[in-house]
């Protein structure tokens, strides 16, 4: 069996797993809060978990300082886009857009170009806005609100934090070229995704 077999039936069992039977945005209790309640929100929700990973890893890929502007712009800009979608009284979903965000990230780690910092402050502001919109308006609904969001917001710095750093510290090429290909099945999970979608919506 070839090694590109063996990639492709390990890609395919990593996406099913993925994959929920059903989709739900709202919390699922923890029985300890609704901080802790956000925190599981943010491992039970598939894109917004894919995108925090894909950034994580390209800011890693790029350096210390991109990991730095990353580690802070995304919580925050992901707390400020879940206050906003607070304010709305019906849930919105955007799958297809979600999948888009976190599959061009991973499109990036896979490409492993350098990128201007002004470019990746940007690029996690817009992600960080977005998925934190959504939960927003999703929380709203569910009743978790500003503390759940706040939960989801500090797992995402802890998730970013770890992540880059580990990134960072590589050194062999070896390593780097994982983190690669960890980018381009993120990429191939958001075409998955975006597939799916569309054939629910025909």
């Amino acid at each position: 069996m070839s090694c590109m077999n063996i990639r492709n039936i390990i890609l395919t069992a990593f996406m099913v797993f993925l994959w929920p039977a059903t989709a739900s945005a709202h919390l699922v209790s923890t029985g300890f809060g609704p901080f802790y309640d956000g925190i599981t929100h943010l491992a039970m929700s598939p894109d917004d978990l894919l995108g925090v990973l894909a950034i994580g890893l390209l800011s890693g890929l790029l350096g210390a300082q991109h990991g730095r502007v990353t580690l802070f712009a995304l919580p925050l800009t992901w707390l400020i886009g879940g206050v906003i979608g607070l304010q709305f009284e019906i849930e919105i979903s955007l799958p297809v857009l979600s999948a888009i965000s976190f599959l061009i990230v991973g499109m990036l780690v896979a490409a492993d170009k350098k990128l201007p910092l002004a470019f990746i402050y940007g690029l996690a502001m817009v992600l960080g806005l977005l998925h934190g919109f959504l939960n927003g308006t999703a929380m709203a609904q569910a009743g978790g609100g500003f503390l759940a969001l706040f939960g989801i917001s500090v797992a995402v710095f802890v998730l970013v934090a770890l992540l880059a750093a580990l990134v960072v510290s590589l050194r062999a090429q070896w390593a780097r070229i994982t983190v690669r290909v960890a980018g381009s099945w993120i990429t191939a999970i958001g075409l998955l995704m975006l597939g799916w979608t569309y054939r629910g919506m025909g």
